[in-house]
């Protein structure tokens, strides 16, 4: 598998699939065929990771996609993109939910170091040696290539909390520090689901003849899962998360960006292009911060794909805009990267709940207090995420009208 973090890259993977965006995918998406020997998966997008790095957004990826099928034909694939929208709206009206994980993925980090037994149970299962033939092969191609196919990270969640018995914030860590698309909202609230916290009650449970028919493609033919947890009784969270008002910012208007400002590239927004910037910039800033994923080693290929998307959007956005770029590191220096470009404003694209959040607003933050930040949020997102109160349906019932108000049609499609 090739996954190259430039918005070209993004742009021929999604050209390459769209022709089986329809009927195609809803037939086949649920089949996990294993790492292909040259190329990509033929039956899922594999978009992912250029969508969670901001190099393309959700918006180009549907609007492509109903211009290339029916709305009947391409529903599958349009609820699977939404789901991606849908979490981000639902962290986004919930944001304890993201402390409480962090504050228990550092409790049970640090209990690994006090029970011998436990840290045993944990290695084993990150290096694959389990006994487990499906999971220790998903544990090993996730650390290899970065990637898991969804079915594939439903069923090794599954059987990580009911089999292993093993904390779920741990699972969901080595996910966030491994995947190349490792999304805050997403892969938080689906290790959630799956342990029956996010919908009170409903587990999803992994079965050895359900992981068997999904695997019959594979080229050494379908997996095994022997020994697998009977029963899925679901986790237990005393904790009621109620929803927040979101605080979301206003459409662009003329004067939104109206003098000189310099904008910022970040791991969850490597691309200018998506934004649709009113004016240009005057300086690109690039903060890559893969490494805030987790308080334990975060995986090269995950790193490496952060890390090159950042800096390379930020080269192709000097070169459209015709103007300085600037690199902030971690040691900080924001306000004199700006005070040097002699610019007080900065433009940044919304910084949704999550490490890169975590990473980058304690510097951003006096600058939004002296109100020289403008927030950058696209009309899909802020069109989606009020409905996000509940459960995915009733987003679902209503992409049809988000659809419209947002006038992704499928009739003006011109991604390049």
């Amino acid at each position: 598998m090739t996954f190259t973090p430039t918005r070209a890259a993004a742009i021929a993977q999604l050209n390459q699939f769209l022709p089986r965006a329809g009927r195609h995918y809803a037939n086949t998406r649920n089949y996990d065929d294993g790492v292909p020997d040259s190329g990509m998966r033929q039956n899922v997008s594999q978009l992912s990771p250029w969508l969670h790095a901001g190099v393309i957004s959700e918006a180009e990826v549907i609007n492509c996609a109903l211009a290339n099928h029916s709305s009947d034909a391409s529903e599958k694939f349009v609820a699977e993109v939404f789901w991606r929208v849908y979490f981000k709206g639902y962290l986004e009206q919930r944001p304890a939910i993201w402390r409480d994980y962090c504050s228990q993925r550092s409790d049970a980090i640090a209990a690994l170091d006090r029970n011998a037994g436990l840290k045993k149970a944990y290695t084993e299962a990150i290096e694959g040696r389990t006994g487990i033939a499906a999971f220790d092969t998903w544990a090993r191609e996730l650390t290899e290539h970065g990637y898991l196919h969804n079915h594939a990270r439903m069923w090794f969640a599954s059987i990580w909390i009911f089999t292993l018995k093993l904390d779920w914030t741990l699972g969901a860590d080595f996910f966030v520090r491994h995947l190349m698309d490792g999304d805050a909202a997403s892969n938080t609230l689906s290790w959630r689901w799956v342990g029956g916290l996010h919908t009170k009650g409903k587990t999803y449970q992994a079965r050895p003849d359900n992981i068997e028919r999904y695997t019959a493609n594979q080229s050494g033919g379908p997996l095994t899962a022997e020994g697998l947890a009977q029963e899925a009784e679901p986790l237990q969270d005393n904790r009621e998360y109620a929803r927040q008002a979101l605080d979301l910012p206003a459409p662009y208007a003329e004067n939104t960006l109206d003098r000189p400002y310099a904008l910022l590239l970040h791991d969850e927004n490597a691309s200018h292009v998506p934004l649709n910037l009113p004016s240009a910039p005057s300086l690109i800033i690039g903060a890559a911060r893969p490494d805030a994923r987790s308080t334990m080693a975060v995986g090269e290929p995950a790193r490496e794909f952060a890390q090159t998307a950042v800096s390379l959007g930020v080269e192709e956005a000097a070169r459209a805009y015709g103007c300085d770029a600037k690199f902030w590191n971690n040691e900080g220096g924001l306000e004199t990267i700006l005070r040097g470009a002699n610019l007080d404003r900065i433009a940044v694209p919304y910084l949704p709940q999550g490490w890169t959040r975590d990473a980058l607003m304690p510097e951003l933050s006096p600058i939004i207090e002296a109100d020289r930040l403008a927030i950058l949020l696209d009309d899909l997102n802020r069109a989606t995420w009020p409905l996000a109160k509940a459960g995915f349906f009733g987003v679902k019932k209503k992409i049809p009208d988000i659809l419209d108000e947002t006038g992704i049609n499928g009739l003006s499609v011109a991604v390049s």
